[in-house]
């Protein structure tokens, strides 16, 4: 009988401890806990000690932290007909917890799915030269879409960002021939100023010349004390009729 009750006792306080463990719940800071009781929704309660009734209660753990969701690659044609492959990033939080678990199945899951169908509509919608260079904006309108749709969740979407777009060759090699013709087009187009800028400047000292001839020999002169330095090199250069002109008029009247 002595060993019969021990047994009972030691039975009933094991029991007595598993209510307890079941009863008695601890969260951390960045969790949440959504009660049921009865199939019905308390509220959410949390952080700290969360005592709960046995069997009547049941609890459902949501961490308030941001999530950061990897969007597997898509298979997107782009508003311009180009076949491309787009991944992306997605990051949210939950803010209200029992609507997160509430309001539909699994959140994360439906987070996803809505963010791979939202990021093939928006990027659909444009061409592969706005998703190139306004890769920013359309950040942006993800984000706003997806948050939108996510709100009757409690979820809030704080950024978007499309990671990488895969070209596929055959436009990598046109995009790259067509970089190739426009650095020429700019190599030309630079040459072609330099050459009108340096024909101005000419124009202008033709003009300074042509209002004082001494001018022009004296560069004529500087000319040749530039050319003279080379002393292997054999010089012949014209002499201008304004310097011998003196001379030849002379000469006349002597004659």
């Amino acid at each position: 009988m002595e060993q019969t009750s021990q047994i009972l006792i030691i039975t009933g306080i094991l029991f007595l401890l598993m209510i307890l463990a079941s009863a008695i719940r601890v969260l951390r800071e960045y969790d949440r806990g959504v009660i049921f009781r009865l199939g019905r929704l308390i509220g959410a309660k949390g952080p700290g000690l969360i005592l709960l009734i046995p069997v009547i209660d049941r609890m459902v753990k949501v961490s308030l932290r941001t999530v950061v969701m990897d969007v597997p690659t898509q298979d997107v044609i782009t508003k311009d007909n180009v076949s491309i492959k787009v991944n992306a990033v997605v990051y949210f939080r939950v803010m209200q917890p029992t609507k997160a678990i509430v309001e539909v199945e699994n959140y994360l899951f439906a987070t996803s799915q809505l963010s791979q169908t939202t990021l093939r509509s928006i990027l659909g919608q444009s061409e592969l030269d706005e998703l190139l260079s306004q890769r920013e904006k359309i950040n942006r309108e993800l984000a706003v879409i997806i948050d939108h749709q996510t709100e009757p969740w409690g979820i809030k979407v704080s950024n978007v960002e499309v990671k990488h777009i895969d070209l596929p060759q055959e436009m990598q090699r046109a995009m790259a021939k067509q970089a190739e013709a426009e650095r020429e087009r700019r190599a030309k187009v630079i040459h072609a100023e330099g050459e009108y800028q340096a024909s101005q400047r000419l124009a202008d000292a033709a003009n300074i010349i042509s209002t004082n001839p001494a001018t022009l020999q004296l560069r004529f002169l500087q000319t040749l004390t530039e050319v003279a330095s080379e002393h292997s090199s054999t010089i012949i250069f014209p002499v201008p009729l304004d310097m011998i002109s003196p001379f030849l008029a002379k000469e006349k009247k002597n004659s």
